[in-house]
């Protein structure tokens, strides 16, 4: 009878704890990722609750959708408080005057919950597009690529494989590569490049108060807008917030993260290494500013974790992409870590009129598509 009893105790108990455990997880509030998709796994979430729960916050990783897809969207999202931590391309930041710069909190470096910051490459961390004016950083860095364009080797003969940005001009490619629709600076640095200029020639005439030159160079019945066009008009797809893999695209346009498990099942997606050289850009890890005390603590312990090594690690081998700290998997496809994250070579924090020009160019270049259909 005592054993019985005894029996029914530990039992009463075990359902208990169950409960309790139940509700303390239902009592937990989420801390909400804008992020790029493939940036959080599902073990990645798990691994953070553990986390945030052996601390006693009550708070869950929740990654929001949609996923990321450009500055305007993100903005958007992050000015609306529909998240809490955000995964902001570096030169998002500055854009069409520093609109989401005054929606982040600067980054407390010595936080005892960031102990993995000091692990972070120098260089990275200090970068003025992301700075705050009392120079304090409003970003965390995490990993960055290029806009890279990958071909498939199991439908392109090595001797085929374009060494010149230009050659995407050529009629031999019409239809067989895509861009990306919604970060159309990207676009518009090519045309610049297949002309001889910097990508970022544009922004950089505007920042020198070059108006004669700037009109002639945008002018709408001018070479850099007829390039630009037939840029598009040659692309067989034009994709929103993740590469889309069509049969009949020999050259799809990425920035790295689906190429790894596109190889993983069968292709031969390698990314072609342009004479003109390669646009880089830093993702980074921000918090909004209206995160204060536990939440704000939560908030840096999930960017702790994602500037672990393991996760460095991962994004190296599975997404294509540079870790932001040197890692023994440090992605030889994209260069060496100095050589990849050039400063002349960085997407820079385009400013109210040079982002304005550039949607200009790409809404008429997209347009000109339908007049040759």
């Amino acid at each position: 009878m005592a054993q019985s009893f005894n029996l029914s105790l530990i039992l009463t108990v075990i359902v208990l704890s169950q409960l309790a455990l139940s509700q303390l997880a239902l009592a937990t509030e989420p801390l909400r990722i804008l992020t790029w998709e493939g940036y959080v796994k599902k073990e990645d979430i798990q691994a953070v609750d553990n986390i945030l729960s052996s601390k006693g916050l009550p708070y869950h990783v929740e990654v929001i959708k949609p996923f990321s897809e450009g500055a305007e969207q993100m903005f958007d999202l992050i000015r609306g408080q529909y998240c809490d931590v955000s995964f902001l391309t570096l030169f998002f930041i500055k854009i069409e005057k520093e609109q989401t710069a005054r929606l982040l909190q600067p980054i407390n470096q010595q936080s005892p919950y960031l102990t993995n910051y000091s692990n972070l490459l120098p260089s990275l961390t200090q970068l003025e597009m992301g700075m705050d004016k009392f120079q304090n950083p409003l970003y965390i860095p995490w990993g960055g690529g290029v806009y890279g364009f990958y071909i498939d080797y199991n439908t392109v003969e090595i001797q085929d494989v374009p060494k010149s940005v230009k050659e995407l001009w050529q009629k031999k490619w019409r239809g067989r590569f895509s861009l990306n629709k919604t970060q159309s600076g990207y676009n518009l640095g090519l045309a610049l490049m297949s002309l001889g200029k910097s990508p970022f020639h544009l922004y950089h005439l505007i920042q020198a108060g070059k108006r004669e030159e700037i009109k002639t160079l945008v002018h709408p019945e001018g070479e850099l807008q007829l390039r630009l066009n037939q840029l598009y008009q040659n692309a067989g797809n034009l994709w929103t917030s993740a590469t889309e893999f069509e049969s009949k695209l020999a050259i799809v346009s990425s920035w790295g993260p689906e190429i790894q498990a596109k190889n993983k099942a069968g292709g031969d997606w390698q990314m072609i290494q342009f004479e003109e050289g390669q646009m880089v850009w830093l993702d980074t890890i921000n918090f909004v500013k209206h995160l204060k005390g536990e939440k704000l603590i939560a908030a840096e312990i999930f960017a702790n974790y994602f500037i672990g090594k393991s996760v460095q690690n991962r994004i190296a081998k599975e997404l294509s992409m540079m870790p932001a700290i040197a890692t023994e998997s440090s992605n030889s496809a994209l260069g060496q870590l100095q050589e990849l994250y050039q400063e002349d070579m960085f997407v820079p924090p385009y400013d109210e009129v040079s982002y304005g020009i550039i949607k200009k160019m790409s809404n008429m270049a997209e347009q000109s598509i339908q007049q040759v259909k």
